[in-house]
């Protein structure tokens, strides 16, 4: 059957400059890359991690935990317990407030139902009609188009009679 390295798509080096900083592992037959060390983004995403849950366990150590305890470890220096529940009130508010005007910001450019707009458009697309070709022959598929909306009502209204 061969060498199994051989068919392993991790073996498979590029043809391109990282052909020059790849060699392969005589032990593993995997190629391994001379620039070792890790993507910055990797690595950034990591300490975002960290620091997002460092921070979370100090705001519920710093709201939560009564002002005593705090004392007796030594921590005297801190911000007033107002903010604890003043900052997530304010981002829950921001939030709510920011859907709000974007949903009001998407009715005010909406045009009104009477509006031939709601219907046509610049990039309307009218059904085109090809050439009829023998009874025999496939059609072929026809190009993308609107629906207009007379077709719509009809289908929809006319056929209940």
């Amino acid at each position: 059957m061969g060498d199994p390295c051989l068919n392993s798509p991790r073996r498979v080096l590029s043809l391109s400059k990282e052909r020059e900083r790849a060699t392969v592992d005589k032990s593993s037959g995997f190629a391994v890359s001379k620039e070792n060390g890790p993507n910055p983004s990797e690595v950034y995403g990591f300490v975002g991690s960290i620091s997002t849950v460092v921070a979370t366990v100090l705001f519920l150590i710093w709201a939560y935990i009564p002002e005593p305890w705090l004392h007796s470890v030594g921590i005297t220096y801190y911000p007033s317990r107002y903010w604890a529940f003043a900052v997530p009130i304010f981002a829950m508010v921001a939030v709510v407030l920011a859907i709000g005007f974007y949903v009001g910001l998407n009715f005010m450019v909406t045009p009104p139902p009477t509006s031939f707009n709601t219907m046509f458009d610049e990039y309307s697309r009218e059904p085109t009609k090809f050439a009829d070709t023998t009874r025999g022959e496939e059609q072929p598929i026809e190009p993308l188009s609107d629906i207009g909306i007379n077709k719509i009502n009809d289908l929809m209204f006319n056929s209940l009679n």
